[in-house]
């Protein structure tokens, strides 16, 4: 038997095969929206999967400012900030912030399931655009769209 035959192939940035996936977020529920975003960012939706890479494909969501929350959370939910100084602690609602910049909800949603770490910064900053309307600069690289009832 050939024993290099059972030998693990790690996928590294460079030999990892990375395609652009359109998500339309219009009438989409925010938090199960967000938890297959970071499936398909760190790329466990692939069989190469590997932890300690970004192996995971570029993600490219549109209509974000569509996007939706159930129940009452629009009005109740809360993020919190602060400034490092005394008394810097600020708050806002979900619905003011998706006023004031609609990305932001589902960026929020999306960064707080990746990974704390530099690999987790990484994957977010390099392979998720967020837009607030459905135009959007990527046209050229032919993003496939996905529909985030039919991932599994």
């Amino acid at each position: 038997m050939d024993t290099l035959s059972y030998k693990t192939k790690s996928v590294n940035k460079e030999s990892a095969n990375q395609e652009w996936i359109l998500i339309d977020a219009e009438n989409e529920v925010i938090g199960r929206m967000a938890s297959q975003i970071a499936k398909i960012l760190r790329g466990k939706h692939k069989p190469t999967f590997t932890p300690h890479s970004d192996c995971g494909d570029k993600v490219v969501v549109i209509n974000a400012a569509k996007a939706r929350f159930t129940g009452s959370k629009m009005d109740n939910k809360t993020y919190i900030s602060h400034s490092g100084y005394p008394g810097g602690q600020r708050e806002i609602t979900a619905k003011a912030l998706l006023a004031k910049k609609p990305t932001a909800l589902v960026e929020k949603a999306v960064k707080n399931m990746l990974p704390k770490t530099k690999l987790g910064k990484a994957i977010f900053v390099d392979n998720l655009y967020v837009y607030e309307g459905a135009e959007h600069p990527h046209s050229a690289q032919k993003p496939i769209q996905i529909f985030i009832k039919d991932i599994k």
